[in-house]
């Protein structure tokens, strides 16, 4: 599959070279430092390469879209139209501080980025737990929950496949209007890894009888 990578910092460049090591195709794009861009590709091996985000765009079957959430307007004209494609959104639409979402409970970054983006199929994943867990999302014996929502079952389902060969449990949550609380849970990671100081390895799992 091709994939473009929309915000390639340290969550787009993780999934990049993760699923540029299963045979996928991957464009990276949207970096502060070009030359920085230009290393990952070469470092992530043959099936990658760089680009500008609407490149990216019209090369991926897949958009994945991880720009930071102060950025998120600036990618997505960058980017142009999203009609047709899956996007899946990682963003979280984080205070400068960390202290809170600048919005949520009645909408989402999720929903207003869909907003934005007429047509696209969007799917909400990967917001909920740090890089280094999409590195490797195993614990010992156990598989890490991602948790995925979107209103396109057809996007879902591709998105639950890419989840799955990285070796997450993806389960699905329901319509994009569950981001309202997969968003929030990415706070409380954020607050248990740092504030609690239980560090970036730690994960969730859900448990059924």
């Amino acid at each position: 599959m091709n994939i473009g990578i929309v915000g390639s910092g340290n969550v787009g460049s993780t999934l990049g070279k993760a699923w540029a090591r299963r045979g996928h195709k991957i464009l990276f794009s949207y970096s502060r430092d070009p030359k920085k861009l230009e290393s990952l590709a070469t470092l992530a091996g043959p099936n990658t390469r760089a680009g500008s985000p609407a490149e990216a765009v019209q090369f991926g079957e897949v958009i994945l879209f991880a720009p930071p959430w102060p950025s998120v307007d600036h990618a997505l004209k960058a980017a142009g139209p999203l009609s047709g494609k899956i996007l899946i959104d990682c963003t979280n639409p984080l205070k400068q501080d960390l202290g809170g979402l600048e919005i949520g409970h009645t909408t989402s970054a999720a929903e207003e980025i869909a907003k934005k983006t007429p047509g696209a199929r969007i799917v909400k994943a990967f917001n909920m737990t740090g890089a280094e867990n999409m590195a490797s999302p195993h614990f010992g014996a156990e598989q890490a929950t991602m948790f995925i929502c979107g209103d396109d079952a057809a996007a879902k389902t591709a998105v639950a496949k890419l989840t799955q060969e990285l070796g997450f449990e993806a389960v699905d949550a329901g319509p994009l209007q569950a981001a309202r609380l997969l968003e929030p849970l990415a706070m409380l990671w954020i607050h248990l890894a740092y504030a609690q100081k239980m560090g970036s390895g730690i994960g969730f799992k859900l448990l059924r009888r």
